[in-house]
């Protein structure tokens, strides 16, 4: 008597064929502008350009100095951490830092969930981490001691990190924080009174007859005495590769009036990481100054 196997059952059907892939996300508009474009490099060469497309006052001595950062456009509300990354390339000596390593160590440190910075105190406490370098967060303002502060900073070629309002065209307004930015300022123009600085502490422009750029050593900062009489500071943000020139006054207006966050980001239905005291508690009237001259050990 012999013994048959039972048939073998049939081959499972084959997968359904794999559908096309999701879309990408559409590029904001910031995105779209700045697809394909390279920023200008240098520390004068856009600064130059600028200032050949604003009126300045004749009755004064125009001193200009900058350190060039690079430029990178933000993904999503990173425009704090992308201020951090650009500040960083002053770093002396020079760090390696990459974008991803600053996004994963805030996400790390609770400092963020979606990109976004809130609290100054948690900004500086990430730059120390990333950079290395002493940060001092300024707090009451930036008006002052504290505009004394930052100018004579950016004079001595280090980058300041600072919140403020977003316009539609990026430049400092006044929106009670609902469109709280972060930009890094690089470099400062000081109008000052005729006279007031020689030919050996001030350089003359090779291309604008009126300006003049600080020699390294020589010429030290001015500010404090009665001679400034205009201040602007040469500023980059997250969604342009460009730099801006603002009047610092502006941007006190600006920085001191940052009270909350837009109702409709608050209610989008994402989790944002918002200090104690809310957005005019982590960021109105405060900024910070990165050393990146000095090295420090990271803060626990």
């Amino acid at each position: 008597m012999s013994l048959e196997c039972p048939p073998a059952p049939p081959p499972p059907p084959p997968p359904p064929p794999l559908g096309p892939p999701p879309p990408p996300a559409p590029r904001r508009l910031y995105q779209t502008v700045a697809h394909g474009r390279t920023a200008v490099e240098g520390n004068y060469t856009e600064a130059r350009v600028l200032l050949q497309q604003r009126e300045s006052r004749k009755d004064l001595q125009w001193i200009l100095v900058n350190e060039y950062v690079p430029s990178l456009i933000q993904d999503g509300p990173q425009c704090g951490l992308v201020a951090l990354w650009m500040s960083a390339h002053l770093r002396q000596p020079p760090l390696s830092v990459d974008m991803e390593s600053v996004v994963q160590t805030a996400l790390n440190r609770g400092y963020t969930a979606q990109g976004e910075m809130f609290s100054a105190d948690n900004m500086a406490r990430l730059a120390e981490e990333v950079c290395g370098c002493e940060a001092e967060r300024l707090s009451g303002g930036l008006t002052g001691h504290n505009a004394a502060a930052i100018i004579t900073h950016l004079w001595g070629g280090q980058p300041v990190l600072i919140p403020y309002d977003e316009d539609f065209n990026h430049e400092p307004s006044q929106r009670s924080g609902h469109k709280a930015h972060w930009a890094v300022a690089s470099g400062v123009l000081l109008g000052l009174e005729q006279g007031s600085l020689t030919q050996e502490q001030a350089l003359p422009d090779p291309i604008l007859p009126w300006l003049s750029l600080a020699s390294d050593a020589r010429c030290s900062c001015p500010v404090g005495s009665s001679v400034v009489r205009e201040v602007y500071i040469l500023a980059k943000q997250g969604k342009s590769l460009r730099y801006q020139l603002w009047a610092l006054e502006g941007v006190a207006l600006s920085n001191q009036q940052l009270r909350a966050m837009d109702p409709r980001r608050a209610n989008d239905g994402n989790r944002y990481v918002v200090p104690q005291g809310g957005v005019e508690a982590g960021l109105a009237g405060q900024a910070v100054l990165l050393h990146t001259k000095t090295q420090k050990e990271t803060r626990v």
